[in-house]
């Protein structure tokens, strides 16, 4: 299977996003101040993501998501309380800014897809090394956290 990093799938679902909108936006919605909501969810996802890292580096793990084989400990601080993955949470909130920003209802078919193929080609082989990597603590921490929200 070839392996696309993350940042790049996210990159790839804005252009089918803006592409949608413009070629094929089917109804359009307009929102009063709808540039600056799209700008305040967007420095939410953004905010996300940086926590996000930051709780990695103070871990001194690895943040490649193409390498979980290097990782060297289980984050669980932060964030990581909270979902397995919020570097992917902040992601999808970006996207979902910018289906805002567009105002086009088909550009909202991006997101979800964007969940289940981060989900099944990403997060899913990321748990199968974790597991192996970490074993029962991290197992624990699945149970106890969720893997998106």
């Amino acid at each position: 299977m070839i392996r696309i990093p993350p940042p790049v799938i996210g990159l790839l679902g804005a252009a089918v996003m803006w592409t949608l909108a413009k070629y094929l936006p089917l109804w359009q919605i307009s929102l009063p101040r709808q540039s600056t909501i799209a700008l305040l969810i967007a420095i939410a996802g953004v905010g996300i993501d940086l926590t996000a890292l930051w709780s990695f580096r103070k871990a001194r793990t690895t943040i490649n998501p193409m390498t979980p084989e290097k990782s060297s400990a289980v984050v669980s601080e932060g964030l990581y309380r909270y979902s397995r993955n919020p570097m992917y949470v902040g992601q999808l909130i970006l996207l979902v800014a910018f289906a805002v920003y567009l105002g086009a209802l088909s550009a909202w078919v991006v997101p979800p897809i964007f969940v289940w193929v981060i989900t099944v080609c990403q997060i899913i082989p990321e748990e199968r090394v974790l597991e192996q990597l970490f074993g029962q603590p991290y197992i624990d921490y699945k149970k106890s956290v969720r893997r998106w929200l």
